[in-house]
């Protein structure tokens, strides 16, 4: 699948979208209450490249993975889509 032209996993001029996401509650297969983005990541400096799922260009960030109904998939994250900053805006705890 081509985004804008683009196929995933391969160096693009940055083409960068902010996106907010909002965690959501749920109650897990073991009764527990649990908070959820609904996304995995893969890459980064820190990551083995012979155990990453899929072989991207750099060491950048990158989404392996958005869950149907989640609130990533909400905010229109994609899977192969490369995390260029994380800003985090914390609220107190309730």
């Amino acid at each position: 699948m081509t985004a804008y032209g683009h196929m995933p996993g391969e160096a693009i001029e940055c083409l960068s979208i902010a996106v907010e996401l909002h965690k959501q509650e749920v109650i897990d297969a073991h009764g527990q209450l649990t908070i959820r983005v609904g996304f995995k990541i893969g890459g980064g400096i820190d990551q083995d490249p012979s155990k990453a799922p899929f072989k991207y260009p750099d060491a950048g960030v990158y989404i392996t993975n958005v869950e149907p109904g989640s609130p990533a998939e909400a905010a229109g994250l994609r899977k192969h889509d490369k995390i260029l900053q994380n800003i985090l805006k914390t609220k107190p705890c309730r």
